[in-house]
C-alpha cells in the first residue's frame, strides 16, 4: 500500500526532524513549541567576541527552529491524516494530491494547482 510508503518516510523525516531540534532547543511543555536554547558555556565568557559568537550562535538555533518547527507540524499533521484515511487529499480543493507532488514532499497538503494560488 502507497501509504505505508509515505507513513515509512514522513517517521523517518520526523524522527530526524525531532533529533536535530532536540540538539539545538527544547520542547515548551505547554504550548508544544520547540524553542531554541543557548549552547551550553563550559567556561566564563572571556571577552566580547566570545560573547558575539555565543550570541550568533543562538541566533542561527533560533532561526533553524523557526524553519523546522512548521515542517514537524506538517510532518505530524500528514501522519494523522494516514491514520484517519484523508492522506493524500489537497485541503483547498479535496482532490487526490499529485503522486510525484507526494514523493517529493510526503507532507504536502494541497496539490500542485492549489499549491500555486
Amino acid at each position: 500500500m502507497k501509504n505505508d510508503i509515505y507513513k515509512s518516510k514522513l517517521l523517518e523525516e520526523k524522527s530526524k526532524l525531532e533529533s536535530e531540534l532536540s540538539s539545538m532547543g527544547k520542547q515548551d511543555s505547554t504550548t508544544g513549541e520547540w524553542v531554541a536554547v543557548p549552547e551550553a558555556q563550559t567556561a566564563p565568557e572571556a571577552d566580547e567576541n566570545d560573547l558575539a559568537d555565543r550570541s550568533e550562535d543562538f541566533e542561527g538555533r533560533s532561526g533553524m527552529t523557526e524553519v523546522l518547527s512548521p515542517r514537524l507540524d506538517d510532518i505530524k499533521h500528514a501522519l494523522e491524516k494516514i491514520e484517519k484515511g484523508t492522506y493524500g487529499t489537497c485541503e483547498s480543493c479535496s482532490k487526490d494530491i499529485e503522486e510525484d507532488r507526494l514523493q517529493a514532499n510526503p507532507a504536502a497538503r494541497t496539490c500542485k494547482a492549489c499549491m500555486d494560488k
